[in-house]
């Protein structure tokens, strides 16, 4: 058992921290973004301040001896008017790379949300503490990765030996930027995300920039693109375009062509792929917007549906079929000039096959066996020396 004097109490800082792009200091500790500060003054939008400030692909690193580590947070909880509760998020352990534990926090603020009304509440809560004992008392790298869900402020890290941030270990950085899915969606924990699964079996750093219901073409999200390091990139466009109905096909051609350009700006010959949407049969031949379908509320399950018209795609109207047929073409037509520049039809990772297997249980978001099946494909077709890819050898 241990006592007060055997903690070591380490500041947490960025040099501790990988994942985040910022690090706001808050009254009792800091809390970790994915956006930097001037992108997130440019967007008033709660959904997508929320996301960005919920931390995947973002882990506490350190080298230590230590048998026994405490990290104090203040978690934000969501709750949704009319659905069921949300599991705690989770926390999980890394130990030289191979899996070592998992935790979850209780306590913390409540996010309440009601999805018919658009409104959003939240109410303050207590910090909690999550613990981790019977390490090995060897030298050893130790990762603790935040709960990919659910916003985290960092209070205190305690240890029962001194820590120190990790060497660079050489490893290529991976930055990839998409929807809920790629954020995490229904994972069953944050190292179980599709980004952060492939990111393993391909021997590389995450960086995710997965925004959940906010990957929209913003510039100031392509500007953090180009403004961060990275040997490897990816950007997976299209499905919340559609789900949020937010331009035609006019204005979506040039503002793919003035994402690209601006992370080309920063990464002028940095091998990058686009990635068009997953399989989603609600909106593969519908416009959206996509609405909740309120008939589900209080069933236990909740479920998406398109509102739009396929008839509305003669006016230029957004389904995921147009999205792909036109991602296709710009990269097609940019390759001219980008041999750094790649393609991938999102059906690849998941298809109408998988679909019969492990369909969308909300008809919009894959579920936490359908997130492993994307990662290994992924994987495999960008981190094997064999791919077309070639990103095994990006650095």
């Amino acid at each position: 058992m241990h006592t007060e004097d055997d903690w070591i109490t380490t500041p947490i800082s960025a040099d501790l921290l990988r994942g985040a792009l910022d690090l706001e200091h808050t009254e009792d500790g800091v809390l970790p973004h994915r956006l930097p500060a001037r992108a997130r003054a440019q967007c008033a939008d709660g959904q997508l301040a929320m996301a960005e400030a919920q931390p995947s692909g973002v882990r506490l690193v350190f080298r230590t001896r230590a048998t026994a580590v405490e990290l104090d947070t203040r978690p934000t909880k969501r709750v949704y008017v009319g659905a069921p509760p949300r599991p705690d998020g989770v926390y999980d352990l890394v130990v030289d790379g191979r899996p070592a534990g998992r935790a979850s926090v209780a306590g913390g603020n409540t996010l309440t949300i009601d999805m018919t009304t658009g409104t959003a509440e939240t109410r303050p809560g207590p910090a909690g503490t999550l613990r981790f004992t019977g390490l090995p008392g060897d030298a050893k790298d130790v990762e603790i990765w935040l709960p990919h869900n659910e916003m985290t402020e960092l209070i205190a890290l305690r240890t029962d030996a001194p820590v120190e941030p990790a060497p660079d270990r050489g490893r290529a950085v991976w930055l990839h930027h998409g929807s809920s899915i790629s954020q995490g969606s229904d994972a069953a924990g944050p190292t179980a995300t599709w980004p952060a699964l492939a990111a393993s079996l391909g021997g590389v750093e995450l960086i995710n920039l997965g925004l959940g219901g906010s990957a929209l073409l913003d510039p100031f999200t392509a500007r953090a693109l180009r403004d961060t390091p990275a040997d490897l990139i990816s950007v997976k466009i299209g499905v919340n375009l559609v789900n949020a109905d937010l331009m035609r096909l006019r204005a979506f051609t040039p503002a793919v062509h003035g994402f690209l350009d601006t992370i080309r700006d920063g990464h002028p010959a940095t091998p990058l792929l686009v990635v068009s949407p997953l399989l989603c049969p609600i909106h593969e031949d519908t416009p959206g917007p996509t609405a909740l379908d309120v008939t589900t509320l209080g069933t236990g399950q909740l479920r998406f549906r398109a509102t739009g018209d396929p008839a509305e795609r003669a006016s230029g109207k957004l389904t995921l079929g147009v999205i792909r047929d036109e991602l296709s073409r710009i990269v097609t037509q940019r390759a001219a000039d980008d041999p750094n520049l790649h393609y991938l039809d999102g059906r690849a990772l998941y298809g109408e096959t998988d679909y019969a297997e492990l369909p969308l249980p909300d008809g919009l978001h894959p579920d936490a066996a359908t997130h492993h099946r994307i990662g290994h494909r992924f994987a495999a077709l960008a981190f094997t020396p064999d791919s077309t890819l070639g990103w095994a050898h990006g650095r």
